[in-house]
């Protein structure tokens, strides 16, 4: 579990006086007049599931439209893609306002992360062997042309909201949303990458790509939309990476710039999925049949020689996983 050693607040302005909201005691939580939502706000202007927060460890909210009808707004501006808030910002759900505070630390630093059973360190890098993935929506670009803003942030909104998710029941988390994309990353002991972790990565990949396709059904697109994906394994250092009051905990290197690269190249072969070569090894070992990717060689941005991927589509992940009992 992921803790906070100070804990950040939404101050609720109301006209008998303002309410401190803690954000403790989750990684996420929900808006809306909904009785399921985290913060059940009585404002008729709101909708029943408005908008979410998220705290990744990165250190960082995000803070996510969930297709609300009458927008989410941060210092005055409607957004309709996940932001990150910084401390002070000003939210607008409907006629509710609210305003986000990131207490500092007594050393003027931003909270830190630790987890329960581990002891503190006073080390700012870790190298771990990681898994990354990388799922990005295709032809992003043409939908927002085509489609109405209103249509378009709901549209955004729940593919967000689903994949979160999808993610977290992974054991996994949204390391980065970025634009039209989000990243995630598995933590694997040292011992090297279980099946069982194998397993979760590619039943998240799957569920991912048919919560995308079911979308095409529920609102009014121009298109199916269709999403790819970039997953590499291997060793990276993890921990604060930023400077001054905005550090960023997340991973760096070789192994994380990869799988941005990989999800890239499935544009350039025409296929759903890219996997770096210790991944495709990984989820080979999970059956008695082999997953039906095959070997390419790409020329990935940033690399000076052609880099040997997998690659395939969501229809060959899915019969592996069938064929092997997986699903």
């Amino acid at each position: 579990m992921v803790t906070l050693r100070s804990t950040p607040y939404l101050l609720l302005k109301t006209k008998t006086g303002n309410r401190r909201l803690p954000l403790k005691g989750s990684n996420h939580w929900t808006f809306g007049r909904s009785d399921d939502n985290s913060f059940v706000l009585p404002d008729r202007w709101i909708s029943r599931n408005h908008a979410m927060l998220q705290f990744t460890e990165q250190s960082d909210f995000y803070l996510i439209d969930l297709g609300s009808r009458n927008g989410t707004f941060v210092n005055g501006r409607r957004v309709s893609i996940p932001v990150t808030l910084r401390h002070g910002d000003r939210l607008t759900f409907g006629q509710t306002e609210l305003e986000f505070h990131y207490p500092a630390s007594k050393n003027n630093t931003e909270p830190s992360l630790i987890r329960e059973g581990e002891p503190l360190t006073s080390a700012l890098h870790v190298r771990r062997l990681i898994s990354v993935m990388v799922v990005d929506i295709r032809d992003y670009t043409v939908l927002t042309r085509k489609l109405d803003e209103t249509v378009l942030s709901a549209v955004i909104g729940s593919w967000f909201r689903k994949s979160g998710d999808i993610i977290r029941k992974s054991d996994s988390w949204v390391d980065k949303y970025i634009g039209d994309a989000v990243m995630a990353i598995w933590f694997h002991g040292y011992q090297g990458v279980t099946k069982q972790e194998t397993q979760k990565i590619c039943q998240a990949v799957s569920a991912l790509h048919k919560m995308t396709s079911a979308l095409y059904d529920k609102y009014p697109l121009p298109f199916p939309l269709r999403i790819g994906t970039g997953i590499n394994t291997g060793y990276a250092m993890v921990g604060n990476t930023g400077s001054g009051d905005r550090p960023d905990y997340t991973a760096i290197g070789d192994t994380v710039n990869a799988a941005f690269r990989l999800e890239s190249a499935t544009k350039q072969i025409g296929l759903d999925i890219a996997l770096g070569k210790e991944t495709y090894n990984y989820i080979c070992e999970l059956g008695t049949s082999e997953i039906a990717f095959k070997e390419y060689k790409v020329n990935l941005k940033g690399y000076d020689l052609p880099t040997v991927t997998y690659a395939g589509t969501y229809a060959d992940l899915n019969n592996f996983l069938r064929v092997n009992s997986l699903e």
